[in-house]
C-alpha cells in the first residue's frame, strides 16, 4: 500500500564493531534504512567526526537526535527523511531506500 511510512528502530551498537571498520559499517546501515526507519545508534564517545561526515553526505536526508549523552555511553538515533527538493528534481532520495549519494 503507497503512503504508508514504516516507523521502525534499529539498535547499531559500534562498541561492538572494529574501530577500522566503523564508519563504513555506519554508512551501510544507514543505506539501508528506509524512509520513516531510525538507527539507534550505540557508542563509547561522542562520535563528532562521524557526525560531521554524515552532514556532509546526507545533508537533511538523515536527522540527528541525542538520546543519552553521558561520559562514555552516548545513544545517537538517526532517521531518515527524504529531502524534498531532491525529490522534485528526481535526484536522490526519491527511492524508497538511503540515499546513496556522496553528498557532492
Amino acid at each position: 500500500m503507497s503512503g504508508i511510512v514504516c516507523e521502525q528502530t534499529f539498535l547499531f551498537d559500534a562498541r561492538g564493531v572494529a574501530k577500522r571498520f566503523r564508519h563504513a559499517a555506519i554508512f551501510g546501515a544507514l543505506e539501508a534504512l528506509r524512509e520513516g526507519e531510525t538507527m539507534r545508534f550505540v557508542n563509547d564517545h561522542d562520535p563528532l567526526p562521524l557526525l560531521q561526515q554524515i552532514g556532509q553526505r546526507y545533508r537533511d536526508q538523515v536527522r540527528v537526535h541525542y538520546v543519552d549523552h553521558d561520559a562514555g555511553h552516548v545513544v545517537i538515533d538517526f532517521s531518515v527523511h527524504p529531502a524534498e527538493q531532491q525529490r522534485s528534481e528526481g535526484g536522490c532520495g526519491s527511492s524508497g531506500g538511503g540515499c546513496g549519494c556522496s553528498g557532492a
